[in-house]
């Protein structure tokens, strides 16, 4: 199951957002829940507001591929885009050869079909 990516643009911007509105914003955006809790019961306090701003600081310090590790499992976007690609390109590839099959005569149009849908039900 693929989550969400999260993007460190919104992270700075929630985490600096934070120092204005309501802290915690972009632990909960960052699927950091429980601190998220820690920081709105803190929000009294000045904390949670420098913690804030230093997180923010952090998320722009660090270069994507580091903000990928901690925060998106390690999977950077063109990571994932090639992947996806990878699979589209085999998927195509063995459609092709299906089809081919199909056009040869070895498989009949009903079971061209049922396999073209249980190739195409993987995928989604």
């Amino acid at each position: 199951m693929l989550t969400k990516r999260k993007s460190r643009s919104i992270a700075v911007i929630l985490a600096f957002s934070g120092t204005l509105t309501i802290s915690g914003l972009h632990k909960f955006y960052l699927g950091q829940p429980l601190w998220g809790i820690l920081y709105v019961l803190l929000s009294w306090t000045p904390i949670p507001k420098v913690a804030s701003a230093i997180e923010g600081v952090w998320y722009l310090a660090q270069d994507e591929e580091a903000f990928d590790r901690n925060f998106n499992f390690g999977k950077s976007a063109t990571k994932i885009s090639a992947q996806v690609s990878h699979q589209v390109e085999s998927l195509a590839h063995a459609l092709r050869e299906l089809d081919g099959l199909r056009q040869d005569g070895l498989i009949s149009e009903y079971e061209f079909e049922q396999k073209r849908r249980q190739m195409l039900d993987q995928i989604s």
